[in-house]
């Protein structure tokens, strides 16, 4: 899948492969605003749920991945998809590639039947919430907020709440 915009002609949006897991675990570990999970779980992502996840690879000799989105759709809520982080390399933030990753991903064959995107984002990260808003209100629907998980839920200190915020209902 390549996005059409002129302004990400540099840049390819596809699914993730087995050997992309330990280049994303860098990925995120490098935003320093999103939880770093184990390099497994990145490798399970890019396995088992990669028609619902997408990344974003420089399109030059190097093919560094520089956008990512590990995402799934919750086998209770076939409906929904709920996307656990999205990460964007600093260099290419500001500029609509969260957006771009956003709607590639909507537009998937895996999300046919979805009409409702859920995800958490902690209540300090302002531009993963404007993000959010944003993308509801170019979609023509609703953006509801609420409390997730609440910050004592997470062990030790430091961790804030998550909110979920649930856009749709979409076709």
């Amino acid at each position: 899948m390549t996005n059409s915009s002129s302004s990400f002609s540099e840049l390819q949006l596809r699914k993730p492969r087995e050997e992309d897991g330990k280049a994303i675990w860098q990925l995120v570990k490098d935003t320093g605003v999103l939880d770093l999970n184990s390099p497994y779980s990145y490798l399970i992502l890019c396995k088992y749920f990669k028609d619902t996840c997408v990344v974003v690879e420089e399109k030059n000799e190097n093919k560094k991945i520089v956008g990512f989105i590990s995402a799934f759709c919750p086998p209770t809520e076939r409906s929904t998809v709920f996307v656990w982080q999205v990460a964007v390399h600093e260099a290419h933030r500001g500029k609509g590639l969260g957006m771009a990753m956003l709607k590639d991903l909507l537009g998937r064959k895996a999300c046919e039947g979805v009409r409702f995107l859920e995800i958490t984002v902690t209540p300090s990260n302002l531009p993963a919430t404007n993000l959010y808003r944003k993308l509801a209100e170019n979609l023509g629907t609703a953006c509801e907020e609420s409390t997730c998980f609440p910050a004592e839920l997470f062990p030790g200190t430091g961790h804030e709440a998550e909110w979920m915020f649930r856009i749709g209902p979409f076709s």
